[in-house]
C-alpha cells in the first residue's frame, strides 16, 4: 500500500511546507506582533523593577536598564531579520520592478 506513511511524517511534511510558504503579509503581521510584545515586556520591566542600582565599570546604573537593553537587542534583531527577508525575497524575484540589490537598481 502506497499511502501507509505514518501520520507524524505527514504532519512534519505539512509543517515544513507551511514554514517555507510564509507570505510577506504574514511575516509583516508577525513582525508587528513581536514588536508589540517587546513593548509590553519593556513596560512590565519598567513598572515592576525597583530603583536598585548596580556598579558597572565603576558607575552606578539602574538595574532595570539591563533587561531593557536585552529587549532592545531582541527588537533590533527582529527588525534586521525582517529586512533581510525582504532583501532575500527581492533577490529571488528580480522580475519585479525596482527590486534587486545591484547599484543600477538602487539609483
Amino acid at each position: 500500500m502506497r499511502y501507509d506513511r505514518r501520520w507524524y511524517e505527514n504532519a512534519a511534511t505539512a509543517e515544513q511546507r507551511r514554514s517555507t510558504q510564509n507570505t510577506g503579509a504574514e511575516l509583516e503581521r508577525k513582525f508587528w506582533v513581536a514588536l508589540g510584545l517587546y513593548a509590553v515586556l519593556a513596560a512590565l520591566v519598567w513598572f515592576t523593577m525597583g530603583d536598585a542600582k548596580v556598579l558597572i565599570a565603576g558607575k552606578a546604573v539602574d538595574l532595570k536598564l539591563v533587561p531593557l537593553l536585552v529587549l532592545v537587542g531582541l527588537a533590533l534583531r527582529t527588525v534586521v531579520a525582517l529586512r533581510a527577508d525582504k532583501v532575500r525575497h527581492q533577490d529571488s524575484h528580480p522580475e519585479e520592478k525596482g527590486s534587486g540589490s545591484t547599484p543600477e537598481s538602487l539609483s
